[in-house]
């Protein structure tokens, strides 16, 4: 499989509003991919269209080789867990499982019931009376349990403490090592995805800004402060993301191909927040760039 997700052109629209445009994707299989961005940018829209929850308007998808909920088969290869990790408040954990068995051919009881005992969850229970950390827990075990070859997890963790948050990637991150799932985890946490994953999807205005290996991105991504300077007489392989200026200095966030070697410049490395902030907020008239290292879109 060259890509376990692959969109061209994809769009979905809700009535005069683009909740996802202009999106072109091909992402590698085997990675933990974080889709990062601010509220209402388009992440929950494309973990939907990837789940076949919803089709698009333009364009198309392929996940996991094939058309998003193309049937039984196509189903059984993702596992979706929803923004409110949902499970049904009167049912008890075992009763999931044994949902979770009759709606999946490829369904792993012994894994879950494993994991359901490591958790120390009582199988009794019903899941109106958990934690929400333990009812996150409950849905990942559902999601896992189906042997999915793509896990699409869409802001899992958004209504944990600290501590269950921490607790759950550290799960997933077990999880995904030991069954070598492929992840879309959907986030607006930058430092959850630096912890957890490889790969990250930036998405801001329902269109992708940037996406690919983060250790690529912060490798090739600087700061470079100098003198005041039109950011145009920069090199042709030095790609302005975001730029500020008083009356003497110039503050540029780059993309550069190659190092900077301008002794004007004093170049800082950048983390993963830095760079995903400068995406989120750069010009809207910045332009697409088209490389395939790294793929760049607006």
């Amino acid at each position: 499989m060259s890509a376990v997700l692959r969109a061209q052109g994809l769009g979905r629209r809700y009535k005069q509003r683009w909740a996802l445009q202009n999106c072109d994707l091909d992402v590698p299989p085997g990675r933990v991919v974080g889709l990062v961005g601010p509220n209402g940018a388009g992440k929950s829209t494309l973990l939907k269209l990837a789940s076949g929850m919803a089709t698009p308007t333009v364009g198309s998808i392929e996940v996991c080789g094939g058309r998003p909920a193309a049937g039984a088969e196509q189903l059984a290869k993702v596992g979706f867990v929803a923004q409110d990790t949902p499970t049904y408040a009167g049912l008890s954990v075992a009763d999931h499982l044994e949902f979770g068995k009759r709606l999946n051919p490829n369904w792993d009881g012994t894994l879950a019931r494993d994991r359901i005992r490591r958790l120390g969850l009582d199988p009794k229970q019903r899941a109106g009376k958990l934690s929400g950390g333990q009812r996150a827990q409950l849905a990942l075990t559902l999601g896992i349990g189906k042997r999915p070859q793509l896990l699409l997890l869409d802001e899992p963790v958004a209504a944990l403490d600290p501590l269950a948050r921490r607790e759950f990637m550290q799960d997933l991150m077990e999880a995904v090592a030991e069954h070598e799932l492929s992840v879309v985890l959907s986030s607006h946490l930058v430092s959850d995805v630096e912890r957890t994953c490889d790969y990250v999807i930036v998405l801001v205005d329902s269109q992708v800004q940037v996406a690919g290996d983060i250790d690529d991105l912060v490798a090739c991504h600087h700061r470079l402060t100098g003198p005041r300077r039109d950011p145009a007489t920069l090199p042709a392989d030095q790609h302005v993301i975001t730029a500020s200026h008083t009356e003497r200095q110039t503050t540029l966030l780059v993309r550069a191909e190659t190092p900077v070697r301008d002794p004007s410049w004093t170049v800082t490395p950048l983390g993963l927040e830095d760079i995903v902030l400068a995406y989120m907020t750069r010009p809207a008239r910045a332009v697409r760039d088209t490389r395939p290292a790294l793929e760049v879109i607006r």
